[in-house]
């Protein structure tokens, strides 16, 4: 049975969407326009070839590595574009894992070769945030190679760039550059009926263009559906994990806060107290057992309640 998809425009965040929209020659120009804001300041693309998006290490027992989108420029600098919608634990470990291939990959057959290097970036489009020990609420970051004691960028042809979604949380009327127009595209394409007025430069006619499920073909659609269906069932987990760990942190809570008020309750205070908990603990579906071990009640008070 197909599955019923809402909205007018495919999702970025399923992996079809994603290359759908930036992994084709035919919509070359929206990746070297969308890259071109994520560098910012830095000398511009002028032109981009799609590379072979699965890397295999130099000897065949070697661990290999699969990109979601690896691109060469005019100048051959590499360029490694990743969608990751879920936090992994070694996530940053797999980043810097993913960059030593376009590293490796440079150096040429024979021996005569100075060490020199072009760029390699990685940039992630993250539907999740890191965790700012600074406490600065940002969506992006770059990440490169400093000197610790002065801060000053020991080498300036390695950068990795996230762009951390959820936290992008300007809404049409706020847009201002060319960037924000490119996150809030990302961000909120799948929820949108219309082009937005702010949004009418011919790359982003383009872009709406593709984007329309109703001009997919068969085949198309049926990727699309699974890809979704991936994206859909990986949310749902996700959301599920999140509601059990919230679940289990405010009951270890309730019991060491219920702990530290029986300790600190006298008399009739203390035993007015554990009936109180008791009645919201037995509420909650907490067992008798569990009840009786935090509260001091016994077993025919609790059961009165």
């Amino acid at each position: 049975m197909a599955m019923k998809i809402e909205g007018r425009y495919i999702n970025p965040f399923t992996d079809f969407g994603f290359k759908k929209l930036f992994g084709s020659e035919l919509n070359k120009e929206l990746l070297i326009d969308f890259l071109n804001q994520v560098l910012g300041s830095r000398e511009q693309v002028k032109d981009l070839n799609y590379m072979n998006v699965e890397q295999i290490g130099a000897r065949e027992e070697e661990r290999r590595a699969v990109f979601d989108l690896f691109c060469e420029n005019e100048k051959g600098e590499k360029f490694i574009i990743e969608l990751q919608n879920v936090r992994q634990e070694f996530f940053k470990d797999r980043c810097i894992y993913y960059t030593t291939f376009p590293i490796q990959s440079q150096v040429p057959k024979g021996n005569d070769w100075d060490y020199e290097l072009k760029a390699v970036y990685l940039i992630g489009i993250l539907n999740f945030s890191f965790h700012d020990l600074a406490g600065v609420d940002r969506f992006t970051r770059e990440v490169k190679l400093v000197d610790t004691q002065t801060h000053e960028v020991f080498y300036d042809k390695y950068s990795l760039l996230f762009l951390e979604m959820p936290k992008f949380k300007k809404a049409e009327h706020e847009l201002e550059t060319h960037f924000d127009k490119w996150l809030y595209i990302i961000k909120n394409l799948h929820q949108l009926q219309k082009r937005p007025f702010k949004l009418q430069e011919r790359v982003f006619k383009r872009l709406f263009q593709q984007a329309e499920i109703a001009k997919l073909n068969s085949e198309e659609m049926e990727s699309y559906q699974e890809s979704l269906k991936t994206y859909r069932d990986n949310y749902s987990a996700l959301k599920y994990a999140k509601k059990e760990g919230l679940k289990e942190g405010m009951e270890v809570g309730i019991r060491k806060g219920m702990k530290e008020g029986m300790k600190e309750g006298r008399g009739e205070g203390k035993k007015e107290m554990a009936i109180e908990v008791a009645v919201k603990l037995k509420n909650k579906g907490w067992s008798i057992d569990e009840i009786i071990e935090f509260t001091g009640l016994s077993a025919e008070e609790i059961e009165k309640l």
